[in-house]
């Protein structure tokens, strides 16, 4: 794997487990947030929304250099 890929795959594994997570009690805040979204978003006011997407952002780009690093581990092995 690429040394600049598992840079940025700790970096992001780190980013979502602390940002991603944040608040840890009652819940994560995301977990909630989720819920809310998957019940119908009744009630959600743009400042929720952006909640959302700033607890979300970690694990989308979590699962983008997880791929990545999928990719990579592929094409090795190929050649």
């Amino acid at each position: 794997m690429n040394p600049n890929t598992r840079k940025q795959l700790f970096t992001w594994t780190i980013a979502s487990l602390t940002l991603g997570l944040a608040p840890f009690a009652p819940e994560p805040h995301i977990v909630g947030k989720i819920r809310w979204v998957a019940g119908g978003a009744i009630g959600m006011t743009g400042m929720d929304w952006f909640d959302l997407v700033f607890h979300g952002f970690p694990w989308v780009f979590l699962a983008f250099f997880i791929g990545k690093a999928g990719l990579e581990m592929m094409q090795a092995s190929k050649a």
